[in-house]
């Protein structure tokens, strides 16, 4: 039998299960309370924000038993027959809830011809018809039908949210995420909740033991180690232009995601400077990095290699290195900017 995957397993029951998207679910609930139900919702916002996950909350709020819940995948069921189809069921009363809720995944991808048979259906719904509509590009779904929906916009949580729920899953199954793993399997999740809780179950599978350390999750994931990161913030802290781009060139060759090599450096590089420049910020710097990597930066701000103008070169390559055809020249051109080779 087959693992059922943390996602699934940890996906929130109730709306106090829901995390960070209180700007719809307080709505929901209170909806739900007052028994004022809208036909027609639409849910807007990147994959694995927990759209899916809140729709079946708010059907099971309002009564909707099973039996009376639809899940269609728009990306798949997208012809003019396909909605007619579903029209055609809306229709008939309900098994034995007082409502049928219809959950439309990836909605934007339904034809032109599929909305407007859609269209007419939200225009004149029967009494016990919801739906909700979900999409991750909300632009590409037609004014005419958003204007007869009731929009909620997901957001994209913060790191530290998604370090919080990572740390608190891994708890309840029986691990312990050492503060910086945790952060780094946020970073890794870039704003999704599932891919964060995708990483930490990749991190369980590729380790040993109960205790895991930032070390093992960059041995189970492939991503960039600190020591790769401190070798160049070294260099650029020093002034040492020729170790900086052996530094990039190591890093390159251990085919590391560069794209993330960089976001780890502009991460150290931030950290370097803030500890320089705003002492109060210092404590709470000691307890985010871990005492290791705080005190390995804290000797690097001591040096005076790393400005703002270090910063702005490793942002701007972090603007270039989405189209740059060698992932690493983004930032060997940062390291020749900062240190030009004399004529």
């Amino acid at each position: 039998m087959a693992h059922q995957s943390l996602y699934r397993i940890h996906r929130p029951a109730t709306f106090a299960d829901v995390v960070g998207q209180e700007q719809v679910t307080k709505p929901l609930e209170e909806a739900a309370k007052s028994k004022k139900i809208g036909h027609a919702y639409l849910f807007a916002g990147s994959r694995g924000l927990g759209k899916t996950s809140v729709a079946r909350i708010f059907a099971n709020a309002i009564g909707c038993g099973e039996n009376d819940l639809y899940e269609i995948d728009a990306a798949s069921n997208n012809s003019v027959d396909d909605i007619r189809t579903l029209a055609e069921g809306v229709y008939t009363l309900p098994f034995a809830s007082p409502y049928k809720v219809y959950i439309l995944d990836e909605v934007h991808m339904l034809s032109k011809g599929a909305w407007n048979a859609f269209l007419k259906t939200l225009e004149e719904p029967p009494a016990h018809a919801v739906f909700i509509l979900a999409t991750t590009e909300l632009e590409k779904v037609p004014e005419t039908v958003q204007s007869r929906c009731q929009v909620f916009e997901f957001k994209k949580p913060t790191r530290a949210v998604l370090a919080k729920m990572t740390t608190a899953v891994a708890k309840k199954e029986g691990y312990a995420l050492a503060s910086d793993a945790a952060e780094l399997i946020a970073m890794l999740a870039e704003g999704s909740y599932r891919d964060a809780l995708s990483v930490l179950q990749k991190v369980f599978s590729g380790t040993e033991g109960k205790s895991l350390s930032r070390e093992m999750v960059e041995a189970a994931t492939g991503a960039p180690r600190r020591e790769q990161v401190h070798v160049l913030v070294a260099a650029l802290a020093i002034g040492e232009r020729g170790k900086a781009l052996a530094a990039i060139e190591q890093a390159a060759k251990a085919d590391v995601d560069m794209k993330l090599f960089l976001e780890l450096v502009l991460e150290a590089l931030r950290a370097t400077l803030l500890i320089r420049y705003a002492p109060d910020l210092r404590a709470s710097f000691a307890d985010e990095l871990g005492a290791d990597e705080f005190s390995v930066l804290e000797k690097l701000a001591k040096e005076k290699g790393i400005t703002h103008a270090t910063m702005l070169a490793f942002l701007n390559a972090a603007e270039r290195i989405r189209y740059a055809p060698i992932p690493a020249l983004p930032l060997e051109l940062a390291v020749l900017e900062l240190f030009p080779v004399s004529q």
